[in-house]
């Protein structure tokens, strides 16, 4: 039985998790040939609870509707894009799926991963947790780790179709440049679910995850971009400004890299402005990695002080 106040996310009661829970470590055993049984307790515990996030959000069907948006919205913009022979037509195209994936794949992060703790807190999973030898940390790793998989699974599927018919129609060798288009909007969707984890640990309620989940939306997908691009524009800026202002916002480091591999840096919004600042791949997907890393670390931080103080 689903939480009655649940709003299409992932919250579940205890009773439904519960049911999911006991098979989750001969599962996960099953799956890899008992390789799990050399792993520590503590890291089985955390799969177990990884694998049991990812049942539930196949049962809650998030996958699918994550991978039919994906697909809908892609195969939108193959109809939309027209089609051009050449280089050109192929970066065109690519171009406009990355400006697609800023909009999209941020939103729907966010709206998968705003409960993620508060939900459970709320639903009363939090306390039957309590209750097994699990850790807050290890809580917290697992369920984030479960709905990274089934963020990234939707992803890759939903974008795999138009990537196909993009690969078929423009040759083999463009397979390389999409290929990192779709696993740069991978890494922008886990950096949204980092911001949506480390939102829903700081929440008291599911209502405010949502409203900060909203105002995180609005503010890297349209706000700051705009306000960076009307500071550049209108003051003789150095490059580390300019570098400082794309690193600062996920969204546009993904832009800037996806420009950056398809050779189309000079193709609108930031991409205009900063093939001076030396900004490479390189660094850019080590940007796209801290943004994952960094909003983990800090709800980690969070879950921690909290656990020492109930202990206290």
């Amino acid at each position: 039985m689903t939480d009655p106040r649940s709003d299409g996310g992932t919250v579940v009661d205890s009773a439904e998790r519960a049911s999911a829970r006991p098979t989750a470590d001969a599962e996960t055993d099953g799956a890899t040939g008992g390789l799990t049984a050399r792993l520590p307790p503590s890291a089985r515990r955390v799969g177990s609870l990884a694998a049991t996030e990812v049942r539930l959000g196949l049962r809650r069907r998030w996958a699918i509707v994550l991978a039919g948006l994906f697909a809908a919205f892609g195969m939108l913009v193959l109809t939309f894009a027209g089609s051009a022979a050449g280089p050109a037509g192929y970066r065109r195209i690519a171009a406009s799926l990355a400006t697609l994936c800023v909009y999209v794949v941020p939103l729907a992060a966010l709206a998968y991963g705003y409960d993620a703790v508060v939900g459970p807190a709320e639903s009363g999973w939090l306390e039957v947790l309590s209750a097994l030898p699990v850790t807050r940390l290890g809580l917290l790793a697992g369920v984030t780790l479960g709905r990274a998989v089934t963020l990234a699974g939707g992803v890759l599927l939903g974008f795999a179709i138009p990537a196909g018919i993009l690969t078929s129609e423009y040759g083999l060798g463009t397979l390389p440049s999409t290929a990192a288009v779709l696993l740069g909007a991978t890494g922008l969707g886990l950096a949204f679910l980092a911001v949506a984890v480390l939102v829903s640990t700081v929440a008291r309620e599911r209502t405010h995850a949502l409203g900060g989940a909203l105002l995180a939306w609005v503010w890297f997908v349209l706000v700051h971009d705009l306000l960076a691009l009307g500071v550049v524009a209108a003051f003789d800026l150095p490059d580390g400004a300019v570098t400082a202002a794309v690193l600062a916002n996920p969204t546009a480091v993904y832009r800037v890299l996806v420009l950056d591999l398809l050779g189309a840096g000079g193709v609108g919004g930031f991409g205009s402005v900063t093939a001076a600042a030396g900004l490479s791949a390189g660094p850019l997907a080590l940007a796209l990695a801290a943004w994952i890393a960094a909003p983990l670390a800090a709800a980690a931080v969070i879950v921690r002080r909290r656990g020492a103080v109930a202990a206290a």
